[in-house]
């Protein structure tokens, strides 16, 4: 992604601003099952409200990304079930415009991860959530969108690699995975953890920075 020198943000906070800022033009990658990049989106939507940025939300899919791989049962019946919530996010943008993917990522996501429900009862409330129609489910089970699916996927691998999963940000044409990130900051917060994303990524020759995991996804 590039940015947009053409628009401008010249609204004003209660810090002092030394003139008008150039708003930054992101890509958000998602998988609706996932929970991590559940927690970056939620990162986001604090970032979207004190950073000059505009989100694009697309999906790309664990279920592609793990085609072929040797993986234990349990995680391949999941990915086997993971292809319903992509494929109707993806029939629903082609059908209904891009203005419905995030309201329907908001949807079907609240309910895997607060509501804990299965994938395909998650991706029947969310239609019916945001009010579209509950006729897209066909799409669950069915491969009509899936060279759609498969292009948006590839977009973001092309970016980043195939060793890393959901979900991938581009900006100002610089993209990373991650950050992975529990719970979403919020506030100023945010925003410094945004500022120093999009800094290493524009760093030639930066590609990783990692510590393990001591606590898994905190929803609130």
């Amino acid at each position: 992604m590039t940015t947009d020198t053409s628009i401008l943000d010249t609204s004003t906070d209660d810090a002092p601003s030394a003139g008008p800022q150039i708003r930054s033009q992101a890509e958000f990658w998602f998988d609706p099952l996932c929970p991590w990049a559940w927690m970056t989106s939620r990162w986001m939507l604090e970032v979207e409200k004190i950073r000059p940025v505009d989100i694009t939300w697309s999906v790309m899919s664990l279920a592609v990304l793990n085609e072929g791989r040797d993986l234990p049962q349990d995680y391949r019946e999941t990915m086997d079930k993971a292809w319903a919530p992509v494929r109707v996010v993806v029939a629903a943008r082609r059908d209904h415009g891009e203005e419905v993917v995030k309201p329907l990522y908001d949807a079907i996501g609240t309910r895997i991860h607060l509501g804990k429900e299965e994938f395909l009862d998650a991706t029947v409330g969310g239609l019916a959530d945001v009010g579209l129609p509950a006729d897209l489910i066909r799409f669950a089970d069915s491969d009509e969108v899936d060279d759609l699916l498969r292009a948006s996927h590839q977009r973001a691998i092309d970016l980043v690699g195939d060793d890393v999963g959901t979900p991938v940000i581009s900006v100002n044409g610089q993209a990373f995975f991650g950050p992975v990130v529990t719970p979403a900051p919020k506030g100023e917060e945010a925003g410094r953890l945004w500022d120093g994303c999009v800094l290493v990524a524009g760093v030639s020759g930066f590609y990783e920075l990692k510590r393990s995991r001591t606590d898994g996804p905190i929803f609130d």
